[in-house]
């Protein structure tokens, strides 16, 4: 049953994201009157093979266009009338072309075109955040919450945090919440100091005047976090923490012989065992138990932590949620921006930092769960923005980029380039869907 909900839910979701993207190319092309051939959520071919396996769910013809629901769900398409993509080559746009045509509308017409899609999904994802922010509020943590104190990275033993310093003041002055500890005021300006308790001490620690420069070279604000004793909130389906039987609830007490009362505790434990098969005590019900469990190379098992830690909620008027929930929205661009920058400087690996669609419907869950569905269809409209941003050929990025290069030099490439560069792109999507639907699960399944 757990099955059928996560499923359910993943592709709820993507027919919503889909069906919006999707949506945001018709009516900027019916906008500027080009014909639209057809309209599908989800393929009705073999993605991206158009001559294959062709049959819809359902289908119907209203006017000039084809509404359909195809039987590939992993995406969604509109055929727009004297375009190259991926059910159009330049051998089928040989005639002239007519007046509804994309090809024979202006370039600035049809880069608005290719964009509608992602500016739909912006749009989307904004409105999702700021509907959650209304409803749900923001949650926060209150400075006197963060009891245990802080573990620091890097950065921040350099500037002089231990682990379990309790940061009592901000530039001398008492602060309500956790997050003013990494406030603009504080890592800007100048001659700035906290104030903490290490074992009944007070110290200052003053922040350098070019920390701000420090932190965007190391790709984060969160020097450092607090403290926080924690129980097992999500198991990742197929992960080693499932296979070992750990289950939401549990607290952890023991990695081998470490014991572990902080999620950071836990985080290092398991990276001195990465690669190993380790005991793990937990605590069920009030009683003890022992799992054996298999951290993989990352020293990380698979399940998400859920803070012990007192909360508190802020509530917002809907205006007032509108620049929150923007915020929230951009936020995981940024965090897709930072992984990919990491895949490129070699800091993270490719293979472990992408999904399939197991991976997404694992994420939704297996209890329906409205916070939860609309928090990541939110995210997933805005990475699916920033996916489809990218400067691939067959993808809206590749067609963005050549519009570009037509407006800016005047000229468009030959109809014969821009097929050929479709191929390309085409066969890039279609080795990446192997590597993400075949290839990568077994490697999973197989423990590399």
């Amino acid at each position: 049953m757990e099955g059928l909900i996560m499923a359910g839910q993943m592709l709820l979701g993507l027919s919503i994201l889909v069906g919006l993207h999707e949506f945001g190319h018709f009516a900027a092309a019916k906008y500027f009157k080009i014909r639209v051939d057809k309209f599908y959520i989800f393929f009705d071919f073999l993605f991206p093979l158009p001559g294959v396996m062709n049959f819809a769910l359902f289908k119907k013809k209203v006017g000039e266009t084809e509404y359909g629901l195809g039987w590939f769900p992993l995406g969604g398409y509109v055929a727009i009338h004297g375009m190259i993509d991926e059910t159009q080559d330049a051998d089928s746009l040989a005639a002239e072309p007519q007046p509804n045509e994309f090809r024979a509308k202006p370039a600035w017409q049809r880069l608005i075109v290719m964009l509608g899609g992602i500016i739909m999904n912006v749009i989307t994802g904004i409105i999702i955040f700021t509907l959650i922010t209304f409803k749900y509020g923001e949650s926060y943590l209150p400075a006197a919450e963060a009891r245990y104190g802080v573990v620091p990275n890097e950065l921040g033993k350099e500037i002089g945090f231990r682990t379990g310093d309790k940061i009592v003041k901000i530039n001398g002055q008492p602060f309500a919440e956790f997050n003013d500890v990494y406030s603009p005021e504080v890592v800007l300006g100048n001659n700035a100091y906290y104030t903490v308790d290490r074992g009944g001490q007070l110290l200052d620690i003053n922040v350098p005047n070019n920390f701000m420069d420090r932190l965007a070279d190391e790709g984060q604000s969160a020097f450092v976090l607090p403290l926080d004793p924690f129980v097992v909130d999500q198991v990742v389906g197929s992960s080693p923490a499932a296979k070992a039987g750990l289950q939401p609830n549990d607290r952890i007490l023991k990695v081998g012989n470490q014991p572990i009362q902080f999620f950071p505790e836990l985080q290092k434990a398991l990276k001195d065992n990465a690669g190993k098969a380790t005991p793990l005590q937990v605590e069920r019900g009030g009683q003890p138990l022992t799992l054996t469990v298999n951290v993989d190379e990352d020293g990380k098992i698979g399940f998400l932590p859920k803070s012990l830690l007192k909360f508190a909620t802020r509530q917002y008027g809907l205006a007032e949620s509108v620049p929150v929930g923007t915020k929230q929205a951009f936020g995981v661009v940024t965090t897709q921006v930072k992984a990919f920058a990491k895949i490129f400087r070699g800091e993270a690996s490719f293979r472990k930092s992408i999904g399939g669609p197991i991976e997404i419907a694992q994420q939704y869950g297996g209890k329906w769960d409205w916070f939860r569905f609309w928090t990541l269809t939110g995210m997933l409209s805005m990475v699916l923005a920033f996916m489809n941003l990218l400067p691939i050929p067959a993808l809206d990025g590749g067609h963005v980029i050549f519009l570009l290069y037509e407006m800016i030099a005047g000229r468009k490439p030959s109809d014969k380039f821009l097929e050929n560069a479709q191929k390309v792109g085409m066969l890039l999507i279609l080795g990446l869907m192997a590597f993400v639907l075949i290839i990568n699960p077994l490697l999973k399944s197989f423990g590399k």
